[in-house]
């Protein structure tokens, strides 16, 4: 079976080269501007940038050498070694990713970790989720959200192709192994780990996790994910833990976004929702019981939350829905063909959309499918 590989990364091909008796401070230095990125380091930080220059010249030579030494280097490395007994060439069927911090020193090591295991035949690319570092607990925050968005985008369907999971979590910073340590649990086939000083994996099987759903109210929920403020009113007995409150309101923490992830398939692929500030015709109705497929259900609701959070934010003003990259809601031109007012239409996916008429603040939907592409059929 081929393997999914996310590797979390660190920066341990830089630091293991740091000289302890005479360079000491270099330590101190890296460790005091860790959260910095590439423009902060180079900018204002021009020693520091000098440290990981010469760190980087030292890996690469390390990365020349036997593999007793390369595993030695590199934390990440020494996890993927040890995946395949030494023999890296059994992975070459296999699909890897590095998830690096967005900082300088991350940045700089998740690219030689890139080069030397692509020369060494394997599929590899890196994705840094856009401003995940510790800088803060609202930047770090932010960074897993989009870590998180990222996996469910593209792990489940690797898993749904027959690949094996694994979350080699050998390498990494201890902030971003903590939370992808439980990531894994809900996404992974098998997370490994190496004890310091050793080279043997230690696997941890995918655990009989089981998710309560029962507090979760699947419109609130939906549309929390595509960014909306609930009142915390509406939000009886739904856990601490899943909501982040601000003031009257609250919206989903990382482990709320975790959890419904993990069970927005069975939520979403039911009964069609009813969202705020949308009405359905009955047209529209029988072009949503005609879906087979339950992802197809998912990605309508879940554009159709998008499409709510948007008239609620704006008080029903459409403009947002036009600038919008994802729905793209276009009105179609009045001509003999065209009669209706204000008929409009959204995207659902690239070929995939949903007609609609506007009345007040709300939005009619009228009919969904892939054949809306010209008033006559919307």
């Amino acid at each position: 079976m081929n393997r999914f590989v996310i590797s979390t990364v660190g920066t341990s091909l830089l630091t293991n080269q740091i000289d302890r008796e005479f360079e000491e401070n270099w330590t101190v230095r890296l460790r005091d501007t860790a959260n910095y990125s590439v423009e902060q380091i180079y900018r204002y930080h021009e020693d520091v940038a000098d440290i990981i220059t010469t760190l980087q010249e030292r890996a690469a030579e390390k990365l020349n050498g036997e593999v007793e030494d390369i595993r030695e280097a590199s934390a990440e490395l020494n996890g993927i070694y040890g995946l395949y007994n030494e023999q890296l060439s059994q992975g070459s069927q296999d699909i890897h990713w590095l998830i690096g911090s967005d900082t300088a020193q991350d940045q700089v090591t998740a690219t030689m970790l890139e080069e030397f295991l692509r020369q060494q035949g394997l599929n590899i690319n890196v994705y840094t989720p856009p401003g995940l570092s510790a800088s803060s607990t609202e930047v770090f925050t932010n960074g897993i959200d989009e870590l998180l968005n990222w996996i469910d985008d593209i792990v489940p369907g690797y898993k749904d192709s027959g690949y094996q999971i694994c979350f080699n979590l050998v390498g990494g910073f201890k902030a971003i192994q903590g939370f992808a340590n439980t990531i894994g649990m809900f996404y992974a086939d098998e997370i490994i780990y190496i004890f310091e000083g050793s080279r043997d994996i230690i696997t941890i099987p995918r655990l009989p996790i089981q998710v309560d759903t029962s507090a979760i109210n699947p419109v609130q929920f939906a549309l929390m994910a595509a960014g909306a403020w609930i009142a915390i009113s509406e939000l009886n007995n739904v856990p601490e833990t899943l909501i982040f409150k601000v003031d009257d309101t609250a919206t989903l923490t990382n482990w709320g976004r975790l959890i419904w992830n993990r069970s927005k398939e069975d939520l979403l692929s039911g009964e069609l929702l009813q969202f705020p500030q949308l009405m359905y015709e009955p047209s529209f109705r029988r072009d949503y019981d005609r879906i087979t497929d339950k992802q197809e259900k998912v990605k309508l609701h879940e554009t159709l939350a998008k499409v709510s959070h948007l008239l609620m934010k704006h008080n029903g003003n459409t403009a947002p829905l036009r600038s919008d990259g994802g729905v793209q809601y276009e009105v179609y031109e009045r001509t003999e063909r065209n009669q209706i007012e204000g008929l409009a239409h959204f995207r659902v996916t690239q070929a995939l959309r949903v007609s609609c008429v506007t009345s007040g603040n709300v939005l009619i939907l009228r009919h969904y499918g892939s054949n809306l592409h010209s008033p006559r059929n919307a």
